[in-house]
Formats: structure tokens, sequence, C-alpha cells
């Protein structure tokens, strides 16, 4: 198969638990929670994200024809520094429309570990070495185990308190993006403080001006 993706770039891991880190990121084009139209945002099932995802005009972006060579320009990207840590975090829109086996296979093959950022309403395929699960409110979420469930907040329609039963290590609630971005801080905090087993998250990317 082919993979559409938006854009590729190198920068450091911006928000959750793997914050700081060096990493190369690919945003696929595509989602199954929104057309990433303006205009379809409203009736969408996914209402706030923040991201570019339509289209494979972005930095590093295009129709790549296999496995290998999507592989290879995530490579070049990290460049002749140690593979012992080299990072690809697979992201989007929804990466899990068209991350598969041969991705997952090439990609290791090149030294990188790899994680993905996802809705959770598509099973993730095996041999991911890091699973994030970003729940959507009114979707069907069925990977429900991972590494890392990250709770965008606030978000009418989900309990935490039943997210906290789900089988991952960590549990991090981030702020929402949104026109209150100062209420959104506050219900964040205030959720943290409540659970301990809830940590914050902040989109340090966007305070240090990174990708």
């Amino acid at each position: 198969m082919s993979y559409a993706v938006k854009e590729m770039f190198l920068t450091l891991q911006g928000e959750g638990a793997r914050a700081g880190r060096r990493a190369v990121f690919v945003r696929f084009a595509g989602c199954n929670l929104w057309s990433g139209v303006e205009a379809h945002r409203a009736t969408a099932a996914c209402r706030f994200c923040d991201t570019e995802f339509v289209g494979l005009d972005g930095e590093g972006g295009g129709r790549f024809s296999e496995a290998r060579a999507l592989a290879g320009a995530a490579a070049r990207l990290w460049g002749e520094t140690s593979r012992e840590h080299a990072y690809a975090v697979l992201t989007g829109g929804e990466p899990l429309l068209q991350v598969n086996r041969d991705l997952i296979e090439a990609l290791h093959a090149e030294g990188f570990e790899i994680a993905v950022e996802t809705n959770g309403t598509l099973p993730a395929p095996p041999g991911l070495d890091w699973v994030c699960v970003s729940p959507k409110a009114g979707t069907e979420v069925v990977q429900r185990r991972g590494d890392e469930l990250k709770l965008v907040w606030p978000q009418s329609g989900i309990d935490p308190a039943e997210l906290r039963g789900w089988d991952f290590a960590h549990f991090l609630v981030q702020p929402m993006d949104c026109s209150d971005a100062a209420a959104a801080r506050e219900a964040a905090v205030a959720l943290a403080m409540a659970d301990p087993g809830w940590r914050l998250s902040l989109q340090t990317h966007k305070l240090l001006g990174l990708r």
C-alpha cells in the first residue's frame, strides 16, 4: 500500500509522558472523526482538533509508494546522530487508518522506537513500542490498553473515573486548546488535584514555539 503523509519533521516531543524527547514526527493525512474541512467541524465527532492534516503539502509530506521509502525519509530526517535513541511518532489525523505491519517493520529496521498517537477507535497493530490514546466524547474506543491515555479536558460526555479503569501505564490530563484556555487549564488542574492518578500534561511545544 502507499502512505499519505501531510508532513514529516524533526522536533522535540511536546506533550505527554515523553515530553522533551527528540523525535521524527510523521503526520498522516486523513481522520475518521473529522474531514478536516472547517465547515464540517460543528457536525464532526471530534470538534476541537488543533492540527492541520488535510493534503500532502506540508514540509516533508507526500505520497510514499512503499513502507521502506517512508522509513528511509524518516531516517534521513533523524540524521547521523546515534540511532540508539531514535524515536518516531506516528500521528495525524488518525494514523491507524494507514499504519500497518510493513511500516512498523521498516521503521524498526531503520533503528526507530515507534510511538503512535491515536483516538483509539481503531485497534493498534502489533509491534508498536508506545501507544498513546486520546479518547473523544461520543466515540467508541476499542483500544483500551496501552502506555499512555491522554485526556483532553474538559469534554462533556466523558467520565474520567471510567477511563481510569482502562489498562494504561500513564494517565494524563491536558487542557483543551480552545477559546477559553484559562477555564480549560483550571479544569485540568482541578481534575489532577481531585484524583492523583491523573498527571497534568501541557503542550510545551507551543510554549516554546516548536512544531
